[in-house]
């Protein structure tokens, strides 16, 4: 009795693990191409180290397409490129707050999101955001923090403050980018990161005149490389950027932190511009980007955090990933961080205060 009892218990468990087995295959079906595409190409504009190891050659496999795929530094050269009239590309995958002036200067065009059907993927709090509340023009990609990267062999002590890096005896590297180094300034200075106030952006570029002594290099988003060569102690960098270099080093020389004072988000969105040789072709690949696995492999290999639920409750993405506050930033951590604004014509300020302080610091 007790025998048959436990055959049946036995039988029932492999049931159902089974199930589950069967259950999770199912959740988990590869993503299938559409047909019609074979032989067609894309065209990618995204930033460098933002996308993962076999993305793009996956993608040309499963739909039989060449994708061309080009690379920029900063939201303002992509968009400079992409004034003078589109040249080709079908995708950019921009930051949140340069999407506002993108569409005031109609350089995306809308999304059908029939055909995005993977969307349904992307987790609440990343679906209708003040950019684009009907997601008519953004499919949600990746998302991060900007913070402070530094080789704690050279630096010999932990840093938690800006304060620390402005006042830093050895060479740092300064992200070269408006928005970023301004509003880090303004930060400082006890204003709103987004501020629109001539008079506080100007305060905000003399800080960092005042400031700059230490400064090695203005990086081109290239940062986590100057701190990897050695040539600069401290880096203010993207945090993905620098977790990939701290993934492929496997030591512990290299740390990536959100200063006390607070620090900068942002979410990265694929877009569909006007002009775009391939629009359908574009929203076939936007789809596939969102698939979970897709989504799980692009943050495993890229260090950057996935607004991608389905792929996050599916346990597709590493747990180191998602339990580390400066790569994925609990609720409590994303209190401390400004996500950037559409400013408006105040846009021309922050450019103009930062060539100003290049040009002192040069």
């Amino acid at each position: 009795m007790r025998k048959t009892i436990l055959f049946v218990l036995v039988s029932l468990l492999v049931l159902t693990i089974s199930g589950a087995i069967v259950a999770q295959e199912t959740e988990l079906e590869p993503w299938v191409c559409p047909e019609g595409f074979e032989g067609q190409s894309l065209s990618v504009y995204n930033w460098s180290t933002y996308i993962g190891e076999t993305t793009i050659s996956d993608f040309e496999a499963l739909c039989g397409v060449t994708v061309t795929y080009d690379i920029y530094d900063s939201n303002e050269s992509m968009v400079a490129r992409l004034r003078q009239g589109n040249p080709g590309f079908d995708i950019a995958i921009p930051n949140d707050y340069i999407i506002a002036l993108m569409l005031r200067e109609e350089i995306i065009q809308p999304i059908d999101i029939t055909k995005i059907p993977n969307l349904a993927n992307i987790a609440p709090e990343f679906v209708g955001l003040d950019f684009d509340p009907g997601n008519e023009y953004t499919v949600p990609y990746l998302w991060g923090t900007t913070g402070v990267a530094y080789n704690i062999d050279y630096v010999g002590e932990e840093i938690t403050s800006w304060e620390q890096v402005f006042a830093y005896d050895g060479p740092v590297a300064w992200l070269d980018d408006s928005r970023t180094m301004i509003g880090i300034a303004l930060l400082m200075l006890g204003y709103d990161m987004n501020s629109i106030e001539a008079n506080e952006i100007t305060e905000a570029r003399d800080f960092l005149i005042e400031n700059g002594d230490n400064v090695f290099a203005f990086a081109q988003d290239d940062g986590e490389v100057l701190l990897q060569t050695g040539e600069v102690d401290i880096a203010i960098e993207y945090g993905g950027d620098v977790f990939q270099v701290i993934s492929a080093c496997e030591c512990e020389t290299y740390v990536y932190i959100l200063p006390e004072e607070g620090s900068i988000g942002d979410i990265a969105n694929l877009v569909l511009l006007t002009g775009a040789p391939n629009p359908e072709l574009a929203q076939v690949f936007m789809d596939y980007i969102l698939d979970a696995q897709v989504g799980a492999d692009i943050t495993n290999f890229t260090q950057y955090a996935s607004p991608n639920g389905r792929a996050i409750e599916l346990g597709l993405i590493d747990e180191e990933l998602l339990s580390n506050p400066a790569i994925t930033p609990s609720e409590e951590s994303r209190a401390n961080l400004t996500f950037f604004e559409d400013i408006g014509d105040s846009e021309e300020l922050y450019l103009n205060a930062w060539e100003e302080v290049k040009l002192a610091l040069r």
